[in-house]
């Protein structure tokens, strides 16, 4: 009697603590996971341009914190994980002389009028010819601002023919 006792305590325990650890995410759908990229057509022709449009952030009320900004964690709406805004900003893709994949935002305030954003991990699903689909990957990663462009720049990115995240 004893033995099933402490089995149930310690499931509950677990379960407790697993919503716990997740009141900052929110499963989302995979319409909602997948973001999109649509080509936008320039006159340069040393970069490319794309339109991201993206869900992201989660309701604060429940979140503690989810990013550490100067030793403190804090919330911010419409950042991070989850679903619970729908935004789009320009993006040029850029390669380094290394040969890795970034991108550097073109409109100023497309994701926030912060100088910091808290981009989560999402694939941007790109049709490249009708039926035919690659995808974009932006690792989860904290960003700030640059001081002289006022652009955001994302990096560690890759194309792939099925999403990552």
């Amino acid at each position: 009697m004893k033995k099933n006792y402490l089995k149930m305590q310690v499931i509950i325990s677990t379960f407790l603590l697993l919503v716990m650890a997740q009141s900052c995410r929110k499963e989302l759908s995979t319409k909602q996971q997948l973001g999109h990229l649509i080509p936008v057509e320039t006159n340069a022709k040393t970069e490319n341009q794309y339109m991201l449009f993206i869900f992201m952030g989660h309701d604060g009320s429940r979140c503690p914190g989810c990013m550490l900004f100067h030793g403190e964690w804090i919330h911010v709406d419409c950042q991070g994980e989850g679903s619970a805004c729908n935004k789009s900003s320009k993006v040029a893709l850029s390669y380094d002389l290394d040969g890795n994949l970034y991108a550097t935002t073109v409109d100023t305030f497309g994701f926030t009028n912060l100088d910091i954003l808290n981009m989560p991990a999402r694939s941007f699903v790109l049709e490249v010819d009708e039926g035919v689909y690659s995808y974009l990957n932006i690792p989860a990663q904290l960003v700030f601002r640059d001081t002289a462009t006022m652009q955001f720049t994302f990096t560690g990115l890759s194309f792939t023919n099925r999403p990552l995240y």
